[in-house]
């Protein structure tokens, strides 16, 4: 009965922390750090028992990603040589959480986009890297803050929660169990990176994406798109990791672990990710009678502009111009699952009836997913 719904994106929303952080101010509070441990083992160093750390540069940052900086929500912590993450208070328990509010903030900004209001929305999915807690759900939070109805749930998939929860927005509007859905990815990445490692210091913004997913009978905007097709495709890989939870309060002394923050392998992940990603977009294309000369735009994970190039030249046949893959990863480095849907809420206003698009997420797991989009 369902699978003759027609299923749309209607609106999206956009969350921006009130802090940016520019690479000069990360690699000035990264390289203090780094004089400070050096000095500070100076004998181990010498000895050979420790590896001296090496210093960073604002330009080896932008040339190894494209990233200038960054939005987080708070800023004092993390450009602490003492510190090096945020410092974030604890809310009490009848207060919303933090993720909750920026959550809220782009729901709202997503369903007035729809031209709807939170008592059309029947179901919540927040699709994100890191979650506050195990349970209750951030999801039930969100629904509750807003007075939905219906139901909501957590789900991650890391940097491809966005592309994953939009499918099983799709499959449930497809399935008649929800009208429209409201999937929202909250990311506070810059809780959850290692701050004083040299490789991974600068890859993180903070930022919250929403975006409503309905029937094409319902919608109440003339700027939606329809979802043509999804696919998705995981394969497991420790390259891309974080191993912090409950489990580790079992293993005294393993809490602070390297392995308890985000830690990947990046030339791995750049070698194997990439090929994965550009296929997975080529064969979709192709189970639905597309290829590169149908797609005015792809609207791909921020993550590193070299990847992004590679897999857009694979897809397309040729170097993409700002045009066909737009970044935004320059002013707000990599946001986890909301990257891509950053990129298609700032570059979606110059589509024309007809005009077909790939919204794509990737990442640890690995993870990938491809959403295939046609504005009506």
């Amino acid at each position: 009965m369902g699978s003759n719904i027609r299923v749309a994106i209607s609106g999206t929303g956009l969350y921006t922390p009130p802090f940016s952080v520019s690479n000069e101010e990360l690699v000035t509070c990264f390289n203090s750090y780094v004089r400070q441990f050096n000095a500070d083992n100076a004998e181990a160093i010498a000895r050979g028992e420790v590896a001296a750390l090496e210093e960073s540069s604002a330009a080896f940052i932008e040339k190894a990603s494209g990233i200038k900086s960054r939005y987080v929500v708070e800023k004092s912590g993390i450009l602490d040589p003492k510190v090096m993450h945020p410092l974030i208070p604890e809310r009490e328990i009848s207060e919303p959480s933090i993720m909750c509010d920026m959550a809220v903030a782009a729901a709202k900004q997503a369903l007035a986009n729809a031209g709807i209001s939170a008592q059309d929305i029947d179901a919540v999915i927040v699709a994100c890297s890191n979650m506050p807690r195990g349970y209750p759900a951030l999801a039930i939070e969100v629904q509750n803050a807003l007075g939905i109805r219906g139901f909501g749930y957590d789900m991650n998939v890391a940097c491809a929660s966005a592309s994953f929860g939009i499918q099983a927005a799709y499959n449930a509007v497809k399935a008649g169990t929800a009208s429209r859905v409201l999937v929202v990815n909250p990311e506070i990445c810059s809780a959850h990176n290692e701050f004083r490692d040299r490789d991974c210091h600068f890859i993180f913004g903070d930022v919250c994406t929403a975006i409503v997913v309905e029937s094409v009978e319902g919608l109440c905007t003339d700027n939606a798109f329809e979802i043509l097709a999804t696919k998705l495709i995981t394969q497991y890989s420790t390259n891309i990791m974080n191993n912090f939870g409950f489990l580790n309060r079992c293993a005294p002394g393993s809490e602070n672990k390297r392995d308890k923050l985000f830690k990947q392998e990046g030339r791995k992940v750049f070698k194997e990710v990439t090929p994965m990603v550009a296929e997975l977009i080529v064969t979709h294309l192709a189970e639905n009678q597309l290829d590169a000369q149908h797609i005015k735009r792809l609207w791909l994970h921020q993550a590193n502009s070299n990847m992004n190039q590679l897999i857009a030249k694979r897809v397309l046949g040729h170097d993409a111009s700002a045009e066909e893959m737009p970044l935004v990863l320059d002013e707000y480095a990599n946001t986890s699952s909301a990257g891509s849907i950053i990129a298609f809420h700032k570059y979606r206003q110059d589509f024309n009836s007809g005009e077909i698009g790939v919204i794509s997420g990737f990442g640890a797991g690995y993870s990938a997913g491809s959403i295939i989009v046609k504005h009506l």
